[in-house]
């Protein structure tokens, strides 16, 4: 199926976009590893390429499609110039303007239930896509984090709906996940982690799947809610430090990774399996709940 060639092009062009990142200087310390390594950012060009070509090849959405294309944008932007969370936030909210236009249902799902929210519900629908970019950017920092949990929820949302677009997004982060596990060769940046967020917003609003993709997205809110005590100053204080023995030390402030180092002594790679398997967990409950 055509759908699988987005996995093929994912990977052979996440390898290509890390290799001129590398070269240009373009690229990040992996502060997690004992020694002193920098690796390609900006990787997400790949599966922003990616999605948006056999996005159109399946005839997905074009508007779901362009606004997916336009957080792209805001995420070069963003891993260019290292943008303030809240003009982050801005530009998710112009980028993701037309959604008011598109999605013309007067409720939101939640289960079996229809909550009727008359005119309100496009603005509601445009306020969760932007909450999803952001909180998918938001939970990250460590090889394979974002992108792998991204994956699982792209899984559910295919499984629940049979959305092509959820399966090209499945495939491609798959191929990219390839270089971008554990030790990572390329970094997805914003411009990956806000586009991918966004679209999986708009994958579940047009299918009624809001209420699932919620259920999946707790453990980032959970860490949003943390992060707001420290007024997201986390990167001025500190993060998650490596101890000699290879286990992280959590950061002096409260998130939810910084839960999970609290709880277990973990590694790296091991810590991000974990917070897959949360993710697989909530999505057989968002997949429980929704049959």
């Amino acid at each position: 199926m055509i759908e699988g060639l987005a996995f093929v092009l994912s990977l052979v062009l996440t390898y290509y976009i890390a290799d001129i990142m590398k070269k240009a200087g373009i690229v990040g310390r992996d502060v997690h590893k004992p020694y002193d390594i920098y690796v390609a950012e900006m990787g997400g060009i790949s599966l922003v390429f990616s999605i948006a070509l056999f996005g159109a090849v399946i005839k997905a959405p074009q508007q779901i499609l362009t606004i997916f294309l336009l957080m792209g944008l805001v995420g070069i932007v963003d891993d260019l110039t290292n943008l303030r969370q809240s003009h982050k936030v801005l530009l998710s909210a112009l980028a993701t303007l037309p959604l008011l236009t598109y999605f013309n249902r007067e409720y939101i799902i939640l289960g079996h239930l229809q909550l009727q929210l008359s005119f309100i519900a496009p603005v509601v629908f445009w306020l969760y896509t932007i909450a999803s970019a952001n909180l998918v950017n938001m939970l990250a920092g460590f090889n394979g984090l974002e992108v792998g949990t991204s994956a699982v929820i792209f899984f559910f949302l295919y499984l629940l709906s049979g959305d092509r677009l959820a399966l090209v997004a499945l495939l491609a982060s798959l191929g990219f996940l390839v270089w971008n596990r554990y030790p990572a060769r390329v970094f997805p940046g914003d411009t990956g982690t806000l586009s991918l967020g966004a679209l999986m917003a708009m994958i579940a609003i047009d299918n009624g799947l809001e209420l699932p993709l919620a259920i999946m997205l707790l453990p980032h809110a959970i860490d949003f809610l943390l992060k707001m005590r420290v007024k997201f100053r986390g990167k001025k204080i500190g993060g998650a430090k490596l101890r000699e023995d290879g286990t992280l030390s959590p950061p002096p402030y409260l998130s939810f990774l910084g839960l999970i180092m609290r709880i277990k002594r973990v590694k790296e790679w091991e810590l991000v399996i974990y917070v897959w398997i949360i993710e697989a967990l909530l999505g057989v409950v968002a997949f429980s709940l929704s049959a």
